[in-house]
């Protein structure tokens, strides 16, 4: 069986671990919004299944059940990117690691409602490494966009590929940026999985990249024209690797490694990683900055 599964399609193969990881950081995710939902009971049927009972007690609580659980579901291989024109100017949206496009989508709808257009663009991120998934990310771009500035939010690993894609010259006008949860300055947790070999495989080549001295130590100050701003979280749902976190952060990615010189604005929301762009405040804050350029007090 070992022999008849090296000799698959390589191909095939990390489509299937894209998968499988997809499904277990899902799960894993699932754990925090149950946590959330405090007014939960929890009952055991005959056959032993878990059945859980949730009390919603208004619509707004539907929606949010709704958000979060479209947004755990994990990268497919048939995805592709979502386009909507609208009136407005172009947003793209870049997801994080071993997520997919639907991390994004109540942000993107937000943005929709408020007339910007979306491009909300799913990658690889667990198979390729930086380099190739900006020059992804560089054609998918350059089919929608136009005469205008081509602004962008992103989450966790997306904004180290904006980073990267802004640090050369592109052929469309640069708007904003607002990175949501970006390691800027590396990430505490790629740091310690170099000496757990089964992490840094499960990480792939863009994520193991995000280490201290990895490629956002070498990556350029942004550029003075670029209008770039920071929101991270400070909750911590899961505190799987809080000990090896700042005291601020949101379970993943402490806060103070995501302040970068030359941001327009940097704000610190009650948000953990894994939700932290349907966080209210976090929409309300990048809403506010690509409107009118400026960082809400």
């Amino acid at each position: 069986r070992t022999k008849a599964w090296k000799q698959r399609d390589p191909a095939r193969i990390d489509d299937t671990l894209m998968l499988r990881i997809g499904n277990s950081l899902s799960l894993i995710s699932l754990l925090g919004i149950i946590r959330d939902f405090r007014n939960s009971k929890i009952a055991v049927s005959r056959n032993c299944q878990f059945c859980i009972f949730l009390h919603i007690p208004d619509v707004h609580r539907t929606s949010q059940w709704r958000d979060r659980m479209e947004m755990l579901i994990p990268p497919l291989p048939w995805d592709h990117p979502q386009w909507h024109p609208h009136d407005g100017p172009p947003v793209v949206l870049l997801h994080g690691l071993w997520r997919g496009w639907r991390a994004m989508q109540p942000l993107a709808r937000a943005l929709e409602r408020e007339g910007f257009s979306t491009l909300n663009l799913p990658y690889p991120s667990g198979r390729m490494p930086v380099e190739q998934l900006v020059a992804h990310v560089r054609s998918q771009v350059e089919k929608v966009a136009g005469d205008g500035p081509v602004n962008f939010i992103t989450h966790s690993l997306g904004g180290i590929l904006v980073r990267t894609l802004l640090a050369e010259e592109v052929p469309w006008k640069i708007g904003r940026v607002v990175m949501l949860a970006p390691p800027n300055r590396g990430s505490e947790i790629v740091d310690w999985s170099k000496s757990h070999p089964m992490i840094q495989r499960v990480l792939g080549p863009a994520g193991r990249s995000l280490s201290s001295d990895g490629i956002t130590h070498r990556l350029p100050a942004l550029a003075p024209e670029i209008e770039a701003a920071v929101i991270m979280g400070d909750r911590c749902s899961i505190p799987v690797f809080r000990k090896l976190l700042g005291t601020d952060n949101d379970g993943i990615v402490s806060a103070s490694k995501g302040r970068l010189d030359g941001l327009r604005g940097f704000s610190v929301i009650h948000a953990d990683h894994t939700f932290i762009q349907m966080h209210p405040e976090a929409i309300r804050l990048s809403l506010h900055f690509l409107k009118t350029g400026e960082w809400p007090a």
